[in-house]
């Protein structure tokens, strides 16, 4: 039997590397690796006789209509943001030219990545991300609506990775570092600071690794989620580990780092709306909404252990520890 053709597009991205590095190891199908720019996958062999690479902009489909016809499964885990045209191009248009040049008859799955910052608590698109959100936020939400109803809405299951960490700090890893995790070093800047201050805000988090362990298993098992998914309504999986506190978050990088506990002082949400119309803070709507709402958890969330596997962090701890900072 031929081996299956997977296609990750992003792969040259921090978790897109994750993931073709666990289908390389853990399967035999053979990758259809789309990048603009090669040079930046540092990870992967890519004269692997498994590999096969695009090098393109998403926008450029059309350039790959051969190698498309040919896919079997699809991970979509390609994005832009910042520019509001680029990001309608990408994140809406680009993705409904991509599935319509797939062949239906040999396509089985499409694994597509959103953002859990799309969804309510029951994972409900929440009506604020169409009209507060981003460019980034809306153009997810706008492509996941679309996608609900498209016809291959039952060989879809979307992705909503919560906060992201990956890659290390110390440079010992291949793998690209994360803005999260390239993120703690500014954070162990403001410890001393925020150690004063006792936030009550919860929120999940995932690590890059653990993204791939279950795209992997979702794409090369017959697994398929709990949810009760009705006629031409996707799949939707949110990816995290059980649910923190930010407060739980600053204790554990203070034992990090050899700090002591002090008082703290609680930082309700009417403070902050007070602080940030007294001082020369500039907010959005989406971040006035996102102050408002608080808490960013979802129910229920999947991680390794949902395959019966283990996670390649599951603490914020071993978050810390495996992105190579010093343990003072």
């Amino acid at each position: 039997m031929k081996n299956e053709i997977i296609l990750v597009t992003g792969a040259s991205g921090c978790v897109g590397q994750y993931i073709a590095n666990w289908l390389l190891e853990n399967s035999n199908s053979e990758l259809f690796l789309w990048v603009r720019d090669p040079k930046k996958i540092t990870s992967i062999n890519l004269n692997n006789p498994k590999i096969k690479v695009l090098v393109g902009d998403l926008r450029e489909a059309n350039k790959f209509k051969k190698e498309l016809t040919q896919v079997n499964r699809v991970i979509h885990t390609a994005t832009a943001w910042g520019d509001p045209k680029r990001a309608k191009e990408v994140n809406i248009d680009a993705v409904k030219n991509l599935l319509s040049l797939l062949n239906t008859s040999n396509i089985k799955q499409i694994i597509y990545f959103s953002t859990a910052s799309v969804l309510d608590k029951n994972l409900n698109l929440l009506p604020e991300a169409f009209t507060y959100g981003t460019e980034y936020i809306q153009t997810k939400a706008q492509c996941l609506s679309q996608l609900e109803t498209h016809e291959l809405s039952t060989k879809i299951i979307a992705v909503f990775p919560t906060l992201v960490f990956g890659g290390r700090l110390d440079g010992k890893s291949s793998f690209p570092t994360s803005y999260l995790t390239e993120g703690l070093r500014e954070a162990f800047k403001w410890i001393w600071l925020a150690r004063w201050i006792k936030v009550f805000s919860r929120f999940h988090f995932i690590h890059a690794a653990d993204i791939a362990y279950i795209c992997g298993h979702l794409a090369t098992s017959d697994f398929e989620p709990a949810q009760t998914v009705t006629k031409n309504k996707i799949k939707k999986l949110v990816l995290g580990q059980p649910h923190t506190s930010i407060d739980a978050a600053i204790q554990t990088l203070l034992k990090w780092k050899g700090m002591r506990k002090v008082p703290q002082i609680p930082l309700w949400t009417w403070l902050v709306e007070i602080l940030t119309i007294l001082l020369p803070i500039q907010i959005t709507n989406w971040d006035r909404f996102s102050l408002r709402q608080r808490h960013f958890i979802h129910e229920p969330v999947t991680s390794p252990e949902s395959f019966g596997g283990i996670s390649y962090a599951k603490t914020l701890s071993q978050v810390l520890h495996n992105s190579g900072l010093t343990k003072q």
